[in-house]
């Protein structure tokens, strides 16, 4: 069973043109580091933006940063033009150097069919030391070995409509978060106020700040398009996930599955979005009704009955159709197709500052949150053995693998290694990659049952949270 397992994970993985399994990556340092892609040399590709073939040589250096790949994964550039190619979609992984990312962390991403020009993903795993800010009287403290904490960071950007949001995320919400807990340290228990809470409070103001440092820059540094984050941070016996987007995390604890996350969609927000039209009509530009109703009006329809809801209603009632219910809904569609103004399909989320209505002024942005909704796991209530897990994945994963599907995985592929053995994590992030990606066939990626594989980018974290990881 054991080497059944290992052989089949790295025949899949090569032929994908990847290089073998067992991939380990050098632990971070604990102050924060770059999410640059490869050495300097390493060949890069122009930012997928209008117009960039022609751009003057000034802005060479600008334009190859653009695309990068996570700093842990190393990868020199034969290995950054393989993670390019979106005809081979070779599964990428930390490399087999004898050190791993933090907590044995397993990692594994793979690009895109040909979605978008480049992988927008992105991902970052960084241990952060965190310096206390001032004492509770408010005086600054003096540096002490004793008065600062340590952090555990995990992150996952799925960019849209370029990678420059998700690149720039991967680098620096980490810091943001750093900068909010320092405050931590002039923390004393007060009624009605918690550690936990603090700790939420200060993850939601670093993905405001984050979004705001987008707005101000997004022009000097040609930061297009947004992206979702889904965000871990390990403190003091706590997990803290805080996801704004579609990506999605579950614990897998022996065998049960605990969801750490909801994804935020058009469909799921449809009362916060339609609130917000409704209070501010002047947002909807005369163009779109914050009404839904099960399918567009037609003129002729003026003045007949028709089912409808409103941003109060779970449930559906009939209204007299009048003019104003023309226009476009403010969510349309439904499922994966659903969108805000025709346009996004995602309600939360970083950057999107310069969206518009398609053929419009009308911008998009106001009705995007970038705050995300924090679920908290306590790591000490529970004894956690080697196989429990916690799994990050972007969309691309979750579109076409159900949560009961990951936890076979991880049973299947966690049974064959020994409990010791650090590399199991990475040999699952990789076969979940592989078991969403599927194979090439006649036409395109399939999965075992012939259904259609994600064509999209799939990147996946996996934390153990008992065995090799030291959480104390």
């Amino acid at each position: 069973m054991l080497n059944r397992v290992r052989s089949a994970v790295a025949h899949l993985v090569s032929s994908g043109g990847a290089p073998p399994p067992r991939p380990k990556s050098p632990d971070l340092p604990s102050a924060p580091s770059p999410q640059t892609a490869a050495p300097p040399e390493a060949p890069r590709s122009p930012p997928a933006r209008a117009g960039s073939g022609s751009a003057a040589p000034a802005k060479t250096v600008e334009a190859r940063a653009c695309f990068s790949r996570p700093t842990f994964l190393q990868l020199s550039p034969g290995g950054l033009r393989r993670a390019d190619d979106h005809a081979g979609r070779a599964v990428q992984s930390p490399p087999d150097t004898g050190r791993r990312l933090p907590w044995s962390t397993g990692y594994a991403e793979v690009i895109n069919a040909g979605k978008s020009r480049h992988n927008e993903d992105q991902a970052c795993c960084e241990v952060v030391y965190v310096e206390g800010r001032r004492s509770v009287s408010g005086a600054p403290r003096e540096p002490s070995q004793g008065q600062g904490l340590c952090f555990y960071y995990w992150g996952l950007f799925d960019g849209h409509a370029g990678g420059g949001a998700a690149e720039m995320a991967s680098r620096l919400l980490h810091r943001h978060i750093r900068e909010q807990l320092k405050d931590l340290s002039c923390w004393s228990s007060q009624k009605e106020v918690t550690h936990e809470s603090l700790v939420v409070g200060a993850i939601e103001n670093a993905f405001q700040f984050m979004d705001e440092q987008m707005a101000r820059e997004r022009r000097g540094h040609q930061v297009e398009g947004g992206c979702c984050a889904l965000v871990v941070v390990y403190l003091l016996g706590k997990v803290y996930v805080a996801n704004a987007g579609d990506s999605r995390a579950i614990i897998v604890r022996n065998g049960e599955i605990i969801p750490m996350s909801r994804e935020f969609t058009p469909e799921t927000e449809r009362r916060r979005l339609q609130l917000l039209g409704f209070l501010k009509p002047e947002l909807l530009g005369g163009e779109f009704t914050h009404l839904e109703f099960p399918r567009r009006i037609q003129p002729k329809e003026l003045g007949q009955r028709m089912l409808y809801r409103d941003q109060n209603m779970t449930g559906w009632a009939y209204k007299k159709i009048e003019l104003e219910d023309l226009r476009f809904p403010l969510v349309c569609g439904e499922g994966k197709k659903a969108r805000v103004m025709a346009t996004i399909g995602v309600t939360r989320g970083l950057g999107d500052h310069n969206l518009k209505v398609c053929s419009s002024t009308l911008p998009i942005k106001p009705f995007l949150s970038c705050f995300p909704e924090v679920r908290v796991y306590d790591l000490t209530q529970y004894e956690h053995c080697p196989d429990d897990v916690l799994v990050l994945g972007t969309d691309g994963l979750w579109d076409v693998t159900s949560d009961c599907e990951v936890a076979a995985t991880v049973d299947r592929v966690l049974s064959a290694y020994e409990p010791n053995d650090p590399s199991r994590y990475t040999a699952l992030a990789q076969a979940l990659v592989l078991g969403a990606r599927g194979t090439p066939r006649d036409r395109g990626w399939r999965l075992p049952n012939n259904k259609l594989g994600s064509g999209d980018d799939i990147s996946v974290f996996v934390i153990p949270l008992g065995g090799p990881g030291s959480y104390s």
